[in-house]
C-alpha cells in the first residue's frame, strides 16, 4: 500500500492520542457500593499511571491517563444517593421483581451508570426499563419493549 495512504503518527505519538472516555451528561447518581467502586478504579489508574511514569511506558501512560481522567471525572460529579428507607415504590438503589407477560420472573437492582451489570442484575437507572418503574408500585404494570411486566415485588 502507498505511504500516501496511511496516516500514521511518527514514534510514539500514537498513544499520545487516545480520545477520552466520553462522560454521560445525565446525572452521576450512585449508591454507596457505586461510589466505592468509582474510588476504586480512580485508585487502580492513579497507581497505573504512576508506574507507567517511571517506566516511561508510554502506551501505559496513554492509557492509564485516559481512564484516570474519565474516573476523576466521574468521582468529581458523583451524587451518592442514600438506600431507599421504604419499598412501597421503586426508586433508585431498589431491587424491582418482575413478572413479564412471557412468564419470566426477573430481579433488577435501579443503579448509576458504571456500576450498572445487567448480566448481574443491575440496571442503569437511564435505560428505558428502569425509567418505566421508577415510581411504581406493586401491582403496577409497564410497558417493556414490546410486551408488559408487573411489579410483584420491591425490596
Amino acid at each position: 500500500m502507498s505511504r500516501a495512504f496511511v496516516r500514521e503518527a511518527a514514534g510514539d505519538e500514537a498513544f499520545e492520542d487516545l480520545p477520552d472516555r466520553p462522560v454521560s451528561q445525565e446525572p452521576n447518581l450512585v449508591t454507596q457500593e457505586g461510589l466505592a467502586q468509582i474510588e476504586a478504579e480512580f485508585a487502580h489508574w492513579a497507581e497505573d499511571y504512576a508506574r507507567a511514569k517511571i517506566l516511561q511506558d508510554r502506551a501505559d501512560l496513554a492509557l492509564s491517563g485516559r481512564e484516570l481522567r474519565y474516573w476523576n471525572a466521574r468521582r468529581s460529579n458523583a451524587e451518592l444517593v442514600p438506600a431507599p428507607e421504604s419499598h412501597d415504590e421503586v426508586r433508585f438503589g431498589a431491587t424491582v421483581t418482575i413478572q413479564r407477560d412471557d412468564g419470566r420472573r426477573q430481579n433488577w437492582r435501579i443503579v448509576g451508570e458504571d456500576e450498572a451489570e445487567p448480566t448481574k442484575g443491575t440496571l442503569p437507572y437511564v435505560a428505558p426499563l428502569a425509567r418505566a418503574l421508577m415510581g411504581k408500585r406493586v401491582g403496577d404494570v409497564v410497558r417493556t419493549g414490546t410486551g408488559e411486566a408487573e411489579i410483584v415485588a420491591i425490596a
